[in-house]
């Protein structure tokens, strides 16, 4: 399927500054709610994602580890062009890649359906060259940072960036607790992607947050400038998928709307 336009921008107001458009451009974006299947009922794994695509969740976010990059096992491209073939390809696929080597990896889920593959910098030893990779397959190219993970890494790979997932828990086993150290590491994102947007002029780069969002804290997360929201257990744990992820969306709607007068 076509990726989804990135943006949801409107036009900035005629006394805006380039930044201030860019800024005013980022609070308009529309939020994005992410179920992650590592949380799902993999006994039902494609009666789950239908679930969660009638209760209108705006991607799937697929989760890839090797046992190696990180200390747990998931699961590889067979399992998302299942999903790509079923309701999952009524929605965009969110692959995220934690496993090293990647560019095997990126083709195979560049061809098993993905819409969007983010890597780790300490997944590749040719950064730049995985994630132009990724575009030249057709795919959206995101770059993950983990907690510990340094923002310095976008210095040089802006141009070659659709997305930067911020972790808010160390990678590899899903249910863990939100770091509140996350929050400063997103405003620093937010101001690094709005003055690119204001630089250069191009399409912009949506924010992602992956690690213990829940309905409680999905609000100052969104304040501090995600835009995208990966939610596991906050979705799947739950009685009512669709009160969620509706529940969830009118949160960060208005922490951001909020955040953006202020």
């Amino acid at each position: 399927m076509t990726p989804p336009d990135a943006s949801g921008a409107v036009s900035g107001r005629a006394s805006d500054s380039p930044l201030a458009a860019a800024a005013r451009s980022a609070a308009a974006r529309p939020e994005w709610i992410a179920p992650s299947l590592l949380s799902a009922d993999f006994a039902c794994l494609g009666e789950e994602v239908a679930e969660v695509v009638r209760a209108g969740a705006d991607l799937i976010h697929f989760d890839v580890m090797d046992n190696h990059f990180v200390p747990n096992l998931t699961v590889g491209p067979m399992v998302c062009r299942a999903l790509a073939a079923g309701a999952a390809g009524e929605i965009p696929i969110d692959v995220h890649l934690m496993a090293r080597p990647v560019d095997r990896l990126i083709r195979d889920f560049a061809d098993a359906g993905a819409t969007w593959i983010s890597i780790h910098p300490e997944g590749t030893d040719h950064l730049d060259r995985s994630l132009a990779l990724i575009r030249d397959l057709g795919c959206r190219a995101g770059l993950v940072l983990s907690p510990a993970t340094p923002l310095d890494w976008l210095d040089w790979t802006l141009d070659r960036l659709d997305l930067v997932l911020v972790m808010s828990v160390n990678p590899g086993f899903g249910g863990q607790s939100f770091l509140p150290g996350t929050l400063p590491k997103l405003r620093a994102a937010r101001a690094i992607l709005d003055r690119h947007e204001a630089a250069k002029g191009g399409a912009p780069i949506r924010l992602e947050v992956d690690g213990g969002v829940k309905l409680e804290n999905i609000a100052e997360i969104a304040a501090a400038g995600a835009d995208t929201f990966v939610a596991g257990s906050a979705v799947f744990g739950s009685d009512d998928y669709a009160g969620t992820i509706a529940a969830m969306r009118a949160a960060a709607e208005a922490a951001r709307r909020m955040a953006a007068d202020a």
